[in-house]
């Protein structure tokens, strides 16, 4: 009931400009309006799923159980949210935060067989799920393909934590240096270093593979 009157108000407190903003959305939730915060996970749950999906393999299951998660403990800790830096900002944290949780969990059991069904994109789209390639027209080429995906992803989550972090957040997410220094809270400068070594490092591990194939 009180859900449902927060609902029917709602629109009355901000002008049509400031529906859409963050911060507005999160005052609503924090006045009890589910809408709000209803709101926020549709704005960020697509993006968050193909960040986190790269930041754990490929495993599109995980991902989503890391992300919601992700909003789940973001809702909780809400009026922790103090706005010193974009909502953006703080729930990419959260989600990083728990994919590194995640991680030492994984090294600590048997790890599973690496999946060659997932299309590492770059658009984050979460249409469906894994599909089996179907290699019947120009097969040749279609075995290459997917080498490359397996290769490229194997060497991605090869990579040691920090610089497989920046990676997926500049080169596949689009996120500016700034805005991974405020997510990982860490200096630019580091940033830096870390996209430089990780970009090299992919190129030095993909060389053999990428000669071979001309």
């Amino acid at each position: 009931m009180e859900i449902s009157l927060s609902m029917a108000n709602s629109n009355a407190w901000a002008s049509p400009g400031e529906l859409e903003s963050d911060v507005y959305l999160v005052e609503r939730a924090l006045d009890g309006d589910i809408v709000g915060f209803e709101k926020l996970v549709a704005r960020y749950q697509n993006k968050l799923i193909g960040y986190v999906a790269r930041m754990t393999n490929g495993d599109r299951d995980e991902a989503e159980d890391i992300v919601q998660e992700t909003f789940i403990k973001a809702y909780r800790s809400l009026d922790g949210f103090r706005g010193q830096s974009s909502f953006s900002t703080w729930i990419y944290k959260i989600s990083t935060n728990l994919c590194i949780d995640h991680a030492r969990a994984r090294k600590r059991r048997p790890q599973s067989a690496y999946s060659l069904d997932e299309p590492f994109d770059k658009d984050g789209d979460d249409k469906g799920g894994r599909e089996i390639a179907d290699d019947r027209y120009e097969p040749g080429k279609g075995v290459e393909r997917d080498e490359m995906r397996q290769m490229v992803r194997e060497t991605v989550a090869a990579m040691p934590e920090k610089q497989r972090q920046v990676l997926v957040m500049c080169d596949l997410q689009g996120m500016a240096y700034e805005e991974i220094a405020a997510n990982l809270d860490i200096p630019l400068g580091t940033v830096k270093s870390r996209i430089f070594h990780a970009r090299a490092d992919l190129a030095r591990r993909l060389r053999p593979y990428m000669s071979g194939a001309k």
